[in-house]
């Protein structure tokens, strides 16, 4: 009891609140996002579409030189973020060795709050975690591409596949595959999102909720009210 009292005291409550609001936000628009697609078109659901509509012409055609560039771009893709991200943990890892001067460099921003090292740990602490989950997402998004490439790799060719049944079979699989890591992809980039309101977190506890908020709010407006979203919907041109 007494070292979880000593945890609370750590922060003062303003920073807690701010922190707590943080994490609600972020897991409750991804739990959100997740339902509402369910029942209204989105960004990822309208492009999941499209990646078994891809798999399923994959089925059609003899050569597939083309199939396997794609995927190894998008897992490209994948990649730099996630090399971009261990960069930035090493950087942060490389600030809790400089607390003192990074603090002080805070200190200079118009507004900052003023905190102890301590807090001022903690809080980068808590940054470099949301960047770690992104590297872990990212790498599991490259995993996922590289089963994708397998299943175009094995598909057999196109005058072997022997009726549209089976044709459906796979691209219901292997569109479900490519779908798992574009949600992946968008999990880890999410991350880079929030780590923006996170950030705010060094100016004032107010500002990182105020941040919070501005970030959820693009966040949903491009994945539910974009105009490629638009685009992405069947009929958009009638």
């Amino acid at each position: 009891m007494q070292r979880l009292l000593d945890l609370l005291r750590l922060l003062p409550p303003a920073d807690w609140a701010a922190m707590a609001f943080f994490l609600a936000v972020w897991i409750g628009y991804a739990i959100f996002a997740r339902r509402r697609a369910r029942t209204q078109p989105s960004f990822l659901g309208s492009s999941n579409r499209v990646r078994r509509q891809w798999m399923l012409q994959t089925t059609h055609r003899e050569v597939r030189v083309l199939d396997g560039v794609v995927v190894q771009q998008l897992s490209s893709i994948a990649s730099f973020f996630a090399s971009t991200t261990i960069l930035i943990i090493g950087a942060l890892v490389a600030v809790l060795g400089a607390t003192e001067q990074a603090s002080d460099l805070v200190r200079e921003i118009p507004f900052a709050a003023r905190t102890s090292l301590l807090v001022f740990d903690f809080k980068v602490v808590v940054l470099t975690a949301i960047f770690v989950y992104a590297f872990f997402r990212f790498t599991w998004c490259i995993r996922q591409y590289s089963v994708g490439v397998l299943l175009v790799a094995a598909v057999p060719e196109a005058g072997a596949i022997d009726d549209d049944a089976q044709r459906q079979r796979f691209a219901d699989r292997a569109g479900r595959v490519m779908g798992l890591a574009a949600e992946s992809f968008n999990d880890g980039l999410r991350a880079y999102y929030m780590s923006f309101a996170a950030a705010s977190w060094f100016i004032s506890p107010w500002a990182m909720m105020a941040a919070t908020t501005a970030v959820v709010v693009v966040l949903y407006r491009r994945e539910f009210r974009s105009e490629v979203l638009k685009l992405l919907e069947p009929g958009w041109g009638k």
